[in-house]
Parts: C-alpha cells; structure tokens; sequence
C-alpha cells in the first residue's frame, strides 16, 4: 500500500526555505556565504512587543484561547484595519492564525473545490500554487512582464477569468518583485472584477507598511467598496514589526467565511501561541514610529542593490515601491558560459553557479512563475549587500 497520499504529489518544496537551507549548509561547512533569499528582517523585535510578550509569561497567560485568536487581539485588528485602510470590521469578521500563510491555507481549504480555479498573477509568492493544489483547487497563471514593472494589467486580469473561477490572489507590494499597485492601477483592476460577481479576492497585505518614496499604500476592499463583501485581506505582523518567528497572521472579511475558517482550524492548529498574540496586540496598538525609521534603512539598501546591479551588463533591475525585494532580470546573460564552463541556460543554472562560485544566495525565477529572473531580499546589512553585489558583479564580468 503507497503511504503517501496523491494530492501531496501534487505540490513541491518551498524553493526559498530550501536555498536558505542549502546557504545554512555551505556556511556550517566553512564557506563564505551570504544569503539574500529569506524574506525576513534584520531588525530585531521592537522591545516594547518582546516586553509584552514576556508580560504574557510572567502572568500566566499561557493557557488555550479561543481557536481563531483572543477578544484583545481581534479588536486590536479592527481599530488597525480601520486606522490605516478606511475598512470597518467586527471581531466576528476577524481570524487570527499562525502566520500568514495559514491564514491563506485555511481561506483556500475552507472555499476550493474540485474544479475551481484560482487566478494567480505571475510572478508570485512561491506558496500560493501550491497551497491551491493541495486544496484540490487549479491554479491558473496571468503573467505580467518586465515592461508593466511585474505588474497585473486589467486585460490579463480579464482572460485569465473563467466561470470556474473562485478566487484571485492579489499581493501589493509583492513578493517577490517589491511591486505596489497605485490607487488607479488597482482600480483598473477591480473594474474587471465588478464585471465578475463570482470571483472573490484575497488580497495579501504582508508588506503594507514597507512602502517607499510617493508610493501609497491601498487594498482592493478600500479603493473598491462594492467588492467588501467578496474580499479577504490578509496581514499580519511578520515584516513591519519583525516578528517572523512570532507567527501571527490575521484576515478580515465575510462572516460566513472567518466561521468556515475557524472550523478548519479548530480541526488543525487550534489557536495561535498566547504569548505571541499578546505580543501582537502591543505591535498593533503601541508606538508605529519606528516602521519609518526602519523603511528609511530598507530603502536606502533598495537604492544600493538597484544601482549596483544595473551596473551589470545583461541585467535590468526596475526600481521596486515597495517590500524588501528586488527581481532583476538577467535575459542579457542567457547562453554565457562561466569560466568553470557551466552553461547559464536559465535562471535555475544562474543561480546555482552563482552560490557554487561566489558563496551567494539568491532564488531562482521560475520559483515565483516568470523568467529568467532571481530574486534577492535587501533585508540584510548594508555591508553585506555591498559585499554580495561586488560578488555578483564580477561573477557577470567574468561570463563568456
């Protein structure tokens, strides 16, 4: 009898936790590496959370909560939700879950069946297909282009929607381009959807508040309120607040479905670490002061990598306005030899050799469903960043 279940072969690794893993490797091993594929901040914890988290410890609140988050932390959500998007909620329109991903997970597991589709613009987090597939629902790519800036045109929008369509997965700014829609370019898009009443939108706002320059942040349910009532947006408070590790993700949207949500969930995690949503209580409600000193920093890291990669013959790198990503294109380089004399064919062998010559890191592009890109996260030290682009300047010049 086959132990494993058909729906699992469906799905694949997660590509940036395994380059992240194979870098973890080659460093214990004693090579000077530099990774620039994890998504995650460099800053530490604001102390105020950590000391709220501690609070919850020496108070004893370690005990089971409610299954999709605690009454503090869901009304944290809704003041957060209407302080910053406009958007009225009520706790019981609220679900709280072990990061952001889960938060997706159950959504998809609550809503797909057999048959459905999910419209998923390329390039994309490299989860979201496979988190579809393994609901039993398809996932159906709309590519965007170097020429829009990675960005979905309403025309795209329009053929990739079908009447087998159930959801489409939205993500300003993005992983992994760090491109963020205007309030136009955004409502161009929802125009298409009022066109489509089945559709709903789950709109991932993980990088709301890395924002840079005169990019200003909006999500679909604000710029669109007719689409209020088919729209889940999903935070949380990974990357603004530094707290990866943390895992608290949290979603707003139709009543019916936060309950189907919260179903799936008591039948599989329960609720989220105590400790880490009074945490998220104290991140949502306390001082926010420091998200623009550190998106000061992010930017100035952005401006660095850009300009150092665009220096390169055969890449092109678009400024991004958002997260903490950058995904050059290196169509230049295509059919160039190193001098080791691996043949760089694609991204995948860009950046293989890349690791295996210079000790860095980075994620090939048809992880996230467009090539021939990579990804790097800026979301390092600035010494490293310099160090690891003067790498990969010379590893470019010295392709024949």
């Amino acid at each position: 009898m086959e132990l494993l279940s058909t729906t699992l072969a469906r799905v694949k690794p997660s590509p940036t936790i395994a380059v992240t893993t194979k870098a973890a490797e080659l460093k214990s091993a004693g090579r000077d590496v530099i990774s620039l594929g994890a998504g995650e901040p460099d800053f530490d914890t604001p102390q105020n959370i950590k000391d709220a988290g501690i609070a919850a410890i020496t108070e004893g609140k370690t005990k089971y909560t409610a299954v999709d988050g605690i009454a503090e932390l869901k009304q944290a959500i809704c003041h957060k939700f209407q302080r910053d998007n406009g958007l009225a909620y009520t706790p019981a329109q609220v679900s709280v879950g072990s990061g952001g991903k889960h938060i997706l997970y159950n959504a998809l597991m609550a809503t797909l069946n057999p048959g459905d589709e999910v419209v998923i613009p390329a390039p994309y987090w490299v989860s979201y297909p496979d988190m579809v597939l393994l609901a039993g629902g398809t996932p159906v790519i709309a590519p965007s282009t170097l020429e829009t800036r990675f960005k979905l045109t309403p025309d795209a929008l329009e053929a990739a929607i079908t009447p087998k369509t159930k959801w489409l997965i939205f993500n300003s700014p993005s992983n992994p381009t760090g491109a963020g829609y205007s309030a136009a370019e955004l409502k161009a898009l929802t125009d298409v959807l009022l066109r489509h009443p089945h559709v709903w939108v789950l709109s991932d706002d993980m990088y709301e508040h890395l924002a840079y320059d005169d990019f200003r942040f909006c999500t679909p349910a604000q710029i669109e309120p007719a689409l209020y009532d088919r729209t889940l947006t999903v935070n949380g408070v990974s990357k603004a607040y530094a707290m990866t590790g943390w895992r608290i993700g949290y979603a707003a949207g139709p009543q019916q479905l936060i309950a189907a949500m919260r179903k799936v969930q008591s039948q599989s995690t329960s609720n989220p670490c105590t400790i880490s949503q009074w945490a998220a209580v104290e991140a949502l409600s306390g001082p926010q002061d420091y998200i623009a000193s550190n998106n000061n920093l992010f930017r100035r890291r952005r401006d660095l990598v850009v300009s150092m990669l665009n220096d390169i013959d055969g890449i092109t790198c678009p400024i991004p306005e958002g997260a903490f990503y950058v995904y050059p294109s290196i169509k230049g380089l295509i059919g160039k030899t190193t001098p080791a004399g691996s043949v760089i064919d694609n991204d995948e062998s860009f950046a293989t050799a890349l690791l295996e010559d210079t000790g860095v890191a980075v994620v090939f592009g048809a992880a996230f469903g467009l090539s021939p890109n990579f990804r790097i996260s800026y979301a390092t030290s600035d010494q490293a960043l310099q160090t690891a682009c003067t790498r990969i300047q010379a590893f470019c010049a010295a392709l024949r």
